[in-house]
């Protein structure tokens, strides 16, 4: 009985351990399978077909590539296949939103966005750029592609996880998926469109009191810097004209809806000139604020060869260096938000859809078929979309509330060359070879600061700025009378720039670029300002500037507007024990929105309810998009947030009684509101609790593989107005970070192995990798990894070499 007993007990626990054994066996092989099998390789030799001679890469311990070729063909042909490596299902991703094919890969849950990006045209206008392309342009886009394929063509039965869980299988690249792609970015940089259907909104809410309408708009504030303005003077009562004007020629036309009875993204950017700077060389800060998100946006590398020898960040999908350095030159980009987008009216003939008016006469719409292939589907979804000689009608996806069809004018439906002008920028060794690249600078403007190794610093702002035969673009205008046509753009040689500038220094931050002066429109859409008016004065109050300065500065976390409003709360007197805590709080606050930091929740859950309680009477169901919240998840913050932030505070300044904030009573909402999301201690009140950061992979809502892809989230400090940017929107509870930090460098110009660079993430969107997500402490932490450049320095950091060999 006794050996039977063990003998059975000896059976189950060798089953057991054959099971764990088992189990253990099939773990093994699906994290082959799916995290180990898809990882790069990135020593030892390869044989591509395409290469023209040998090419090395280099892998840093941060897993940055340093490729050295003997020409561009083999430069970014070798480009292209450590994209794929590192960056592919990015890659696929990436041109699926170009093309609106993501529905055909994930189902009907993409479907909106595939709607959205058929109507707008994304991949028509891109087709339009590569029919147009030179074949100076074309060809190391075709290098690029290439060398992707090769990638591709190699690894099918490597795929990264996200191909596997899909069943996927990528199609070759093309030239026409890198240019795609500079026309998506060039759309999330752009808000005007978003911007005119509000005031769309508000003037058909708000009608016939045109006055009340333009009234919420203050116009930029006076206290904050202009980039190409000695003394910046105000614009206010311009834009306040303007706006009038606007809203004026909207209930003139006929068009604009009479009620019965009556989205944001940022950077900053400086450069030091020799007499500023305690190295006595140029210094170039950069650091673009966009979507967090896993894998990073930016994907860092190193190119050179005997014509081109550059580093910095790129855009995974496309060849060449965006931000970053040569061995002439340092350059950096912040958004300029110029009104490049309007909306016309189109007035369609009853008997015929298809028929619109136009000075008199109809003309014929050209209709685009559009089959989008739904996974899980027999059928596809067919949308038809109207395009008129002012563009593409949208309103059905953008609109649909609008009630009348409106057509979209872009530039960047006109083709373009941009990343020729990527290419010619990252060969260019002075000034004048550095304007000549950005004239093939069409879309998304950017404010591009400048610094060589010849101590000259300089500043201009590209792009295709449309000039208008009528108005200013600020509200949607009539596409039948002919009036309203876009006559041309503001002459390349008429465009912003600054060339060593007396003061030794250059700022952007989003800010007005030009004032009232300036002879052309430009935009009515600039950020608020108080970004670039700290890092302003942050500079402004050292002799000499250091790198260390400069890199304190990128994590500062002052506050500037709260020295606007806290001013204004002077007889705010607390009605409980709890609301003594918290003012005491708010009133002892430095002002910096830290992460440990009481007075910053205190100060932005005020503001918070400050501004819903002020606008919702007036705003109803407008409230969200003024306080710039996106129209659509695709755009989850827009650009009217800053707006609100100066209305408000004119209102309690007296200026203006367009809104009649009630202070003491929000101040005892935001109180209940911490009260209850954090509980009555007011020292654990703590703004990084309420305000973190997460870097979401696409597939974050897949139960298990979304925490594996997924990174956070982390406590982080600042808002939307600080100089490390955190923007969210203004709602409650406090929503999670929508806009950050994507990259920082600091450059010390012409000493290249001084300069620092870190990423948000990590260099692989491999999971698995030990570069997926190694470089998020250092950006959490404010630290930096060297901008590797000599090629000693190189070597002595190697992870792995990779030899890539001409094959058959």
């Amino acid at each position: 009985m006794i050996l039977s007993l063990i003998c059975i007990i000896g059976l189950i626990v060798v089953g057991l351990l054959v099971f764990a054994a088992l189990v253990l066996l099939v773990a093994v092989g699906l994290w082959w399978w799916f995290l180990r099998k898809p990882q790069p390789q990135i020593s030892g030799t390869l044989r591509l077909a395409g290469l023209q001679a040998q090419v090395k890469v280099i892998r840093d311990r941060w897993g940055i590539p340093h490729i050295t070729a003997q020409d561009e063909h083999d430069l970014f042909f070798a480009q292209g296949y450590v994209h794929a490596q590192d960056r592919l299902w990015q890659m696929e991703q990436n041109r699926r939103v170009m093309r609106g094919t993501l529905a055909e890969a994930v189902g009907e849950v993409a479907l909106p966005a595939d709607r959205f990006s058929r109507a707008i045209g994304f991949r028509r206008a891109a087709e339009a750029d590569v029919a147009a392309l030179s074949d100076e342009a074309r060809t190391p886009l075709q290098s690029y592609a290439d060398g992707v394929n090769a990638f591709i063509q190699g690894h099918r039965n490597a795929l990264p996880i996200e191909f596997t869980l899909l069943r996927l299988q990528p199609a070759p690249w093309t030239v026409l998926d890198t240019v795609g792609w500079g026309k998506v970015m060039a759309w999330s940089l752009s808000c005007n469109w978003e911007s005119e259907l509000l005031r769309w909104d508000l003037a058909c809410a708000l009608a016939p009191d045109a006055t009340r309408a333009a009234a919420l708009e203050c116009g930029y504030n006076p206290a904050c810097p202009t980039v190409c303005q000695d003394t910046e003077g105000s614009g206010q009562d311009d834009v306040v004209t303007r706006l009038l004007a606007a809203y004026d020629a909207a209930r003139e036309s006929g068009f604009l809806p009479v009620p019965a009875g009556g989205g944001d993204v940022g950077s900053n950017n400086w450069t030091i000139a020799p007499a500023r700077s305690s190295t006595g060389r140029p210094i170039l800060c950069n650091d673009p604020h966009l979507s967090p998100g896993m894998p990073s946006i930016w994907y860092e590398n190193h190119l050179q060869c005997p014509t081109l020898h550059a580093t910095g960040v790129s855009f995974p999908g496309v060849p060449g260096v965006v931000i970053g350095h040569n061995d002439r030159i340092a350059w950096g980009a912040t958004n300029a938000f110029p009104d490049v987008q309007d909306f016309y009216v189109e007035r369609f003939d009853p008997a015929d859809p298809n028929r619109y008016e136009y000075e008199g006469e109809w003309e014929e719409a050209q209709v685009v078929r559009e089959e989008i292939r739904v996974k899980g589907r027999e059928e596809p979804e067919v949308l038809e979309v109207r395009v008129t000689r002012h563009g593409p009608v949208v309103s059905d996806v953008l609109a649909p509330e609008a009630g009348v069809p409106l057509a979209l004018r872009w530039t960047a439906h006109d083709p373009g060359d941009i990343v020729m002008g990527v290419l010619m920028m990252d060969r260019a060794g002075n000034w004048d070879e550095f304007q000549e690249a950005l004239r093939h600078w069409p879309v998304p403007s950017q404010n591009f600061v400048y610094a060589d190794v010849d101590g000259h610093i300089g500043y201009m702002m590209p792009g295709q700025i449309p000039i208008r035969a009528k108005g200013d673009g600020l509200l949607p205008v009539p596409g039948w009378d002919g009036e309203h046509e876009w006559a041309s753009y503001i002459p390349f040689e008429d465009l912003p720039r600054l060339y060593d500038p007396a003061e030794g220094l250059i700022v952007t931050a989003n800010n007005r670029v030009v004032g009232p002066d300036y002879p052309h429109f430009i935009s009515a859409e600039w950020s608020a300002g108080y970004r670039a008016r700290r890092i302003e004065e942050a500079l402004r109050n050292k002799d000499r500037i250091s790198p260390d300065d400069c890199q304190a500065l990128q994590m500062d976390f002052t506050c500037l507007p709260a020295d606007d409003l806290l001013p204004l709360l002077a007889n705010l007197a607390p009605m409980d024990p709890l609301e003594r805590q918290a003012l005491s709080a708010l009133r002892a606050w430095d002002r910096r929105a830290m992460p440990d930091s009481v007075g910053a929740s205190v100060y932005e859950a005020l503001v918070i309810h400050l501004l819903r309680q002020a606008f919702a009477p007036v705003l109803g169901e407008h409230l969200d998009h003024f306080l710039g919240i996106g129209r659509m998840p695709l755009f989850p913050i827009g650009s009217f947030g800053g707006r609100a932030w100066e209305t408000l505070i004119a209102a309690l300044r007296g200026d203006t009684d367009v809104v009649s904030p009630d202070v003491p009573a929000a101040f005892s909402a935001a109180v209940v509101a911490l009260r209850d999301t954090l509980g009555p201690n007011v020292d654990a009140w703590q703004w990084g609790k309420l305000h973190q950061v997460s870097f979401d992979h696409a597939m974050k809502d897949v139960p298990v593989v979304g925490r594996l892809l997924s990174r956070g989230p982390y406590p982080v400090g600042g808002d939307g107005e600080t100089p490390h940017q955190s923007g969210f929107a203004m709602q409650w509870p406090v929503s999670p970070v929508h806009v950050t930090v994507s990259y920082r460098q600091v450059v010390d110009v012409g000493a290249w192995e001084n300069s620092l660079s870190v990423n948000t993430t990590g260099q692989c969107g491999v999971p698995g990798s030990p570069h997926y997500a190694d470089q998020i402490p250092l950006w959490r932490e404010g630290q930096y990894h060297p901008m590797l450049w000599r090629r000693e320095d190189i070597q002595r950091e190697a992870e792995g070499t990779l030899v890539l060999e001409p094959g058959a």
